[in-house]
């Protein structure tokens, strides 16, 4: 069974929590906390926290499993455009130039080994036949 947390208008550019986002993906959810306790940019402490919501998302839907035996790894991570908030600053001889303040949508999804692993062997043998 796979769990998903989502993270919606975080301030921001979707490029610099690209750049945190593809650290983590794949990894096992322990390596990944890891990884993301101790990188220093941007975006690391708040994708840190969405893992964790991720992992206790799958706790409460898989309550007979244990968080130690299911061997979790961060199956995907995306990070999608958010809201662009529009602002002037003044420029010389009267203009005025645009800032665009970005911001993104983070979306976590963690599985355990086991469970892809069974449903790798249930297609493999389907296409045999």
């Amino acid at each position: 069974m796979e769990a998903v947390a989502k993270l919606n208008n975080v301030p921001t550019s979707p490029r610099k929590m690209r750049v945190v986002a593809d650290l983590v993906r794949g990894q096992r959810v322990n390596n990944a906390l890891n990884i993301l306790k101790f990188e220093a940019k941007q975006g690391a402490d708040r994708i840190e926290k969405l893992l964790l919501s991720a992992i206790s998302n799958w706790e409460i839907k898989n309550e007979d499993a244990k968080l130690e035996e299911a061997d979790l790894y961060v199956k995907s991570i995306f990070v999608d455009s958010g809201r662009i908030l529009k602002r002037l600053r003044p420029a010389p001889q009267g203009r005025a130039h645009r800032i665009r303040k970005r911001s993104n949508h983070v979306t976590v999804i963690v599985d355990s080994f086991k469970a892809s692993e069974g449903k790798q062997e249930s297609n493999t043998e389907n296409s045999e036949n």
